[in-house]
């Protein structure tokens, strides 16, 4: 608190208040987060112990469970994950890189923006899983297909966010920028880079994502190994509970994979950090 606060007792009550107020939100917030899926949980395990539902069809959270600590003991979950998480990262690493230097180079140049934006618009609109037997019959049934589907999802959501984010440049900044005659890397440095970061993080937060929809979807049609074939392989052969193994593996890959992406961009841009103040009427 500054000094002028700490000499009002009125306005340090007010300070204060504020303080108790979004530690209590907080708080709130993250029993919401944990109870929710917790309470949910309970009503399926009491749904499916009271034959209120299928147990076949849907087995009580304890067995899917059970199960899942086998599958990791024997090795199987870790290795599908490990397989999976592989070809996510071999797509999405090196196509993160590239669409985020080529749609800030076509939103910094414009012709090569107006030359590439309708060849890029229409392959983005393309199912990326319609290209997978195209990229079968060329590469073969190896592991290249299955990363280039993720490497082409991923490229085109990191190019149209690192373009929108350079053609949406304070033109105030960039002509300060020239005032100051910061060209070359320290323009990049100083002014282009931290206004494109949040949106360009934006995208690989998305991306990430769509690689691991991608990545799985790939597995259930072109793989003997992965998480994808672990719930497809389940669904044939009416195994309910490792089916839903997979699906909560698929499912915790996404959200790490996002949480890491999200700690980097927390990391990298250190000025989105301070709180914004709370709006009127919040709860």
């Amino acid at each position: 608190m500054n000094q002028a606060v700490d000499h009002d007792p009125q306005a340090r009550a007010v300070v204060l208040a504020e303080i108790r107020r979004r530690r209590w939100l907080r708080r709130r917030d993250i029993a919401l987060a944990v109870l929710t899926p917790v309470l949910a949980l309970a009503i399926w395990q009491w749904a499916a112990q009271a034959n209120a539902i299928d147990a076949r069809v849907f087995p009580p959270p304890s067995r899917t469970l059970a199960r899942a600590v086998d599958m990791i003991t024997s090795g199987e979950l870790p290795h599908d994950a490990a397989a999976t998480l592989i070809r996510l990262l071999g797509g999405y690493l090196p196509a993160a890189v590239a669409g985020t230097m080529v749609g800030l180079a076509m939103g910094a140049w414009r012709p090569l923006g107006a030359a590439l934006a309708p060849f890029f618009t229409a392959l983005y609109a393309l199912p990326k899983i319609a290209v997978l037997p195209l990229l079968l019959l060329i590469f073969g049934l190896g592991d290249t297909p299955r990363i280039l589907a993720v490497a082409i999802t991923v490229f085109f959501v990191t190019q149209i966010n690192a373009q929108a984010a350079m053609r949406q440049l304070d033109p105030g900044a960039l002509e300060l920028a020239r005032a100051y005659r910061v060209r070359g890397w320290r323009r990049l440095r100083l002014v282009v880079g931290p206004a494109c970061l949040p949106q360009i993080f934006t995208g690989l937060r998305v991306a990430v994502g769509l690689g691991v929809v991608v990545a799985i979807a790939v597995e259930f049609v072109a793989s003997d190994e992965g998480i994808g074939y672990l719930i497809w392989n389940s669904w044939q052969l009416f195994q309910p509970e490792r089916m839903y193994v997979g699906l909560l593996a698929a499912a915790l890959l996404g959200a790490g994979l996002t949480g890491i992406v999200s700690v980097c961009g927390w990391l990298a841009i250190p000025w989105q950090r301070i709180p914004a103040k709370s709006m009127p009427g919040s709860v």
